[in-house]
């Protein structure tokens, strides 16, 4: 009888016992639930960094012959306008908002919708703000970037920018070549059959590719010849290298204006086509649209910018005692150019036309080496400093890493 209370008395608290587990774990799990589903637990939405969860926000694009005052008409008045004009002056000319860019106006999330932001995308990747919540502050702003490696190959069958493309890579990829190896390699000269491999970064906002960035190596075969290109940057060394250190930095670029074609070469017996003689054509002349930009060949000083007669609008730039440049028939000057002004390699100095005796628009470029003229187009020019001889280990380990990348895109 005794056994028999005993087991059952053992029963009764073994049963009592799993309900209180039973209750405390559901007591917990609910607990947990209400935490997880309370306020302080919500994840914030963002845009442009700013916490829009209390904000409606309506996105824009701007028109042809918008502006400031026409884009915040329908939100704000203008004397807020003007003030924010004024504001901006520091931070951004709102006078440089351009067509197909996008904005967003946000408005509170109440019966009043006021204005509490307006932001501007400058670019893909940076932005200008508008903060209208108590008096007005105007700051810039960039987006998150994603920085992916990418490896890319193309063959030339007409120009590096049609390679480029029918590969479907950006096209700010070809600029990006073009700027590594134009010390280097003729690209109004690339043939049918020249390829090239490339490991460079592309840049990704919100997901969407915004263009190419820093190229880490790449491989051209022009000509029959091949060419390296490393990227390094250590201990006073920046730049491009060939696999031996040497920089493939040169003191002139290749050419001055990009992508175009040779309309006219170097000759001591050309036809004129508006004079109808023969007579020599001591430069290169390089057909392309009006308007595209001529950058300087090296760094140097101006020594005329102005008429010169059948040369139309021209820039003559002395470089040093051995070296001056000649770009004619321009359509106009940039900006601050002007006989007595110092240039640098690769700024931009004017604008291709047809000024003076031209059929057509094109520049006509000229190299006179001790005064007498060069053919462009075979003129050598010695490079800039090599690795330091105390990151050449460094160095060479980014050469082997990046060789057996190259080599591997088939």
């Amino acid at each position: 009888m005794k056994k028999r209370k005993l087991l059952f008395s053992l029963i009764v608290l073994v049963l009592l016992s799993s309900l209180a587990v039973l209750f405390y774990y559901y007591q917990y799990k609910s607990e947990t639930r209400k935490i997880l589903l309370s306020p302080a637990h919500h994840v914030p939405e963002f845009a442009y960094k700013i916490c829009i969860d209390k904000l409606d926000v309506n996105y824009g694009t701007v028109r042809n012959n918008e502006n400031l005052s026409s884009i915040l008409s329908d939100n704000l008045d203008p004397l807020t306008i003007d003030q924010i004009v004024k504001s901006s002056e520091s931070k951004f000319d709102v006078r440089k908002i351009h067509p197909g860019n996008r904005y967003a106006i946000m408005t509170s999330h109440d019966s009043l919708h006021r204005t509490q932001y307006f932001v501007y995308e400058i670019n893909p990747i940076d932005f200008v703000v508008v903060d209208l919540k108590d008096s007005i502050r105007v700051y810039t702003g960039k987006k998150d970037v994603v920085r992916k490696i990418r490896e890319a190959k193309g063959i030339i069958y007409s120009s590096l920018w049609d390679a480029i493309e029918r590969n479907n890579m950006n096209i700010k990829l070809a600029l990006s070549l073009a700027d590594v190896f134009a010390w280097t390699i003729d690209f109004y000269g690339l043939q049918r059959g020249d390829n090239f491999k490339v490991i460079y970064e592309e840049l990704f906002v919100d997901n969407v590719s915004v263009g190419s960035d820093l190229i880490q190596a790449a491989y051209f075969s022009s000509g029959g010849n091949e060419f390296k290109a490393f990227y390094f940057n250590k201990g006073g060394d920046k730049g491009y290298y060939d696999e031996k250190g040497q920089s493939l930095q040169r003191a002139f670029l290749k050419a001055p204006l990009h992508f175009s074609r040779i309309s006219s070469r170097f000759t001591k017996a050309r036809f004129h086509p508006i004079l109808k003689i023969f007579r020599p054509h001591y430069g290169v002349d390089y057909a392309a649209p009006r308007g595209t930009p001529v950058v300087a060949l090296g760094n140097g000083k101006v020594t005329e910018a102005g008429w010169s007669g059948g040369f139309g609008r021209r820039i003559v730039i002395r470089h040093n005692s051995i070296y001056t440049t000649s770009y004619a028939h321009l359509s106009g000057f940039a900006q601050g150019i002007h006989a007595g002004s110092s240039v640098k390699q690769g700024e931009l100095i004017g604008y291709v036309g047809s000024s003076g005796l031209a059929t057509g628009p094109h520049l006509d470029f000229r190299v006179f080496k001790n005064g007498q003229p060069a053919d462009p187009l075979k003129m050598e020019s010695p490079a800039t400093e090599p690795v330091q001889q105390k990151n050449m280990t460094d160095f060479s380990q980014i050469v082997k890493k990046m060789s057996v990348r190259l080599d591997s895109i088939q």
